[in-house]
């Protein structure tokens, strides 16, 4: 039996001994590695950084009522484009009972005190003309009675207000006509015919019957990064891409820099403004999502590689030049600009060599 397991482990360890020989003769036989190359070429670099954000309107107003009541007509659509002081919605107005009650009041009184009056007036004027009472005296009577005729008529238009919006001497202007207030494009109506609303007042804001915005001056809203907003400044050149208009692109200019960061998912972003410069075959609508590219730096026509021909030693970027058909050595560069793909070499290139490709 240990005979046995004497020369089974002979032969295990002379098959142990084969293998090691044919897997060195394999190696020695194995083809060498080959390595590609690039050579540097001149190309324009531009680092830049990306914000986010939507392209709104730069003027968009709320249309609200003067008075409050129910929506009894509307005169306009989303996408109706209208001029200032064009006819938005039309109001009717619903008074308090307890408004009503005490102008009627005050009506009934003023009508009273204007009878009284004009008795007084009417006998004043008698003895004057009969030379019974001095002048003056019928003057100031005269006044009081012409007094007690312009609170009649502030009573009688003060309930016609009340009840209608409107008083005979107003004409044509008239709470209950809601217009728009600038030229633009009408975005939203966000009430329905039947609708009750309620003016702007010390306690709320008002309804909104109708959002109107001039849709020929736009501008980008968006956020940048705490890391990236001391790079930028106002005046910088923005190229604009909309999610919805892929094909096509547009220019901006930045022109506001918010002075204070808000947190957003643990990150610092400022807000930004751009004024956008429109085409005029092209279409924006209000809230389309975009991104800014914002130009940062940039190089023209200068010597580039591929940054991942680099190789870093300490302080010192190196690669390595080939002077030979697979044969290297290793140089020494001086680098400038970077877009993260492709990097500037300020020295030790130029654009007839060729640098090795490290395999990854």
């Amino acid at each position: 039996m240990k005979r046995i397991l004497k020369i089974f482990g002979l032969l295990v360890f002379a098959a142990l001994v084969l293998w090691v020989f044919v897997y060195l003769y394999k190696q020695s036989k194995a083809d060498p590695i080959v390595y590609d190359v690039e050579s540097p070429f001149t190309t324009t670099i531009v680092k830049k950084t990306v914000a986010t954000g939507s392209v709104v309107p730069r003027r968009e107003i709320a249309i609200k009522p003067q008075e409050s009541g129910i929506i009894r007509d509307i005169f306009v659509n989303p996408g109706d484009r209208v001029k200032q002081g064009d006819l938005i919605a039309r109001i009717q107005i619903i008074p308090e009972m307890i408004e009503v009650n005490a102008a009627e009041n005050r009506l009934n009184k003023a009508r009273l005190e204007f009878e009284n009056a004009r008795t007084e007036f009417e006998r004043k004027k008698e003895l004057f003309e009969q030379r019974v009472i001095a002048r003056s005296e019928f003057e100031a009577e005269e006044l009081r009675f012409k007094t007690r005729g312009e609170d009649l008529s502030a009573a009688e238009n003060h309930l016609q207000l009340i009840q209608e919006g409107v008083t005979k001497k107003m004409g044509a202007q008239t709470n209950t006509l809601i217009r728009s207030t600038i030229e633009g494009m009408v975005l939203d109506v966000p009430v329905k015919e039947g609708n009750s609303v309620i003016r702007s007042n010390a306690f709320n804001d008002g309804t909104t019957i109708a959002i109107v915005a001039d849709m020929n001056e736009m501008i980008f809203e968006g956020k940048v990064d705490e890391t990236e907003v001391g790079k930028i400044k106002e005046g910088m050149h923005l190229l604009l891409t909309i999610g919805a208009l892929e094909s096509e692109s547009f220019d901006a200019y930045l022109e506001y820099i918010s002075p204070k960061g808000v947190e957003e998912s643990g990150a610092i972003q400022f807000e930004i403004r751009a004024a956008v410069k429109l085409q005029d075959n092209v279409f924006i609508r209000a809230g389309y999502s975009a991104n800014a590219d914002i130009v940062l730096d940039r190089r023209d026509s200068v010597l580039v590689v591929a940054e991942k021909v680099l190789q870093f030693s300490g302080d010192s970027i190196f690669v390595e030049v080939e002077t030979a058909p697979q044969t290297f050595v290793k140089r020494q560069v001086k680098t400038g600009l970077s877009d993260g793909i492709n990097i500037e070499v300020v020295d030790g290139l130029n654009s007839e060599e060729k640098v090795k490709v490290p395999k990854i």
